[in-house]
């Protein structure tokens, strides 16, 4: 970005002086008496006046431009281009995000549980600035849909993209994901992508609405991260109880919710994150949040911009204008003394 500035804009205020002056002048100019005495002036009345004494203002009108111009170079006018300098580094934070087939529910009126988890989860990569984020999903299996990147718009293109676990088939209609909740691997998928991060915090932010029915135990795999130095953020989604979730057939049948509380307050304590449970929008927003003012990057931004001078180009058109105003008074518009 180029910037522009006045070194010395005090200056400037000659601007004022001049503007003064052109005034008192041209008072003056209207008091003094004409150069030439007619005894009847209807004896030129006849005469069409030339392009000379339409233009003869010229030569003074340039002056001004000229002075005008060496004012603007008293003040030093100069240009640079912005440099944005970054010290620290940001953090490095993986969102896995469960879409198995309970995220359906409807319990987050009027979105189920995955619609409604996208658009917070989308709202917290947008306010991140200097952090690289990646996106795991899981069910029965763990996929990394998005690497560590600073590129939030893919992120949050590939979140848009995102589907319920049994929405996800192959040109044949056939699933390519099966339907569970297996926690554990969605861990060691995040952390699979954390493991050679040099950054210095990394962080997983789980987010779920049932407990561990496939695959790796979530314990060990929490024991894994916090090996690796890995902290661990758990959110449990959706309602206490009975809780709608659409159906083909009949509209809408009701299932019991199996949120394993206990599985991920141990998840976050093991590797020293923290537990939260969001039964509304509002909730899981509020939650995001306060993740996101846990987690902030130390990076110290500093812009410098190396100034360079324009005063010569002022200076040079002062001096064309002065030398075209001297050869025009001495030529096209001399006056007689």
């Amino acid at each position: 970005m180029i910037e522009f500035r006045f070194a010395h804009p005090i200056v400037l205020i000659l601007f004022g002086i001049m503007a003064v002056l052109i005034v008192i002048r041209w008072y003056r100019a209207r008091e003094d008496l004409p150069a030439l005495r007619y005894s009847d002036t209807r004896l030129m009345s006849g005469i069409a006046p030339s392009w000379r004494i339409r233009t003869r203002l010229l030569p003074d009108v340039l002056r001004m431009l000229a002075w005008g111009a060496l004012v603007i170079a008293l003040a030093r006018p100069q240009t640079g281009s912005a440099r944005e300098i970054l010290r620290g580094q940001g953090i490095d934070i993986v969102l896995a995000l469960d879409i198995s087939g309970s995220m359906a529910a409807l319990d987050f009126e009027p979105q189920n549980r995955l619609t409604a988890a996208k658009e917070v989860i989308g709202e917290f990569i947008a306010g991140r600035q200097f952090d690289r984020i990646g996106l795991v999903v899981f069910a029965r299996n763990a996929y990394h849909q998005s690497p560590l990147t600073l590129d939030y718009a893919t992120v949050i293109n590939l979140l848009n993209q995102v589907r319920l676990a049994p929405e996800i088939v192959d040109e044949n209609k056939h699933p390519l994901i099966l339907d569970g909740t297996a926690i554990g691997l969605g861990i060691a998928s995040a952390g699979t992508m954390l493991r050679d991060s040099t950054a210095p915090s990394r962080v997983i932010v789980l987010l779920t609405d049932g407990d561990n029915n496939a695959s790796l135990d979530p314990i060990t795999a929490a024991q894994a991260m916090q090996a690796l130095g890995i902290r661990i953020y758990t959110i449990g989604m959706g309602k206490t109880g009975q809780v709608p979730l659409p159906d083909p057939e009949n509209g809408v049948i009701f299932q019991e919710s199996d949120l394993d509380e206990a599985t991920l307050q141990q998840i976050a304590e093991q590797t020293g994150g923290l537990y939260f449970r969001a039964e509304n929008r509002a909730g899981l927003t509020q939650i995001y949040a306060e993740i996101d003012r846990l987690e902030r990057s130390r990076v110290e931004r500093q812009v410098f911009v190396p100034w360079q001078d324009q005063a010569w180009v002022w200076i040079g058109a002062a001096i064309v204008l002065l030398m075209i105003e001297r050869v025009l008074r001495e030529t096209l518009f001399q006056t007689i003394p």
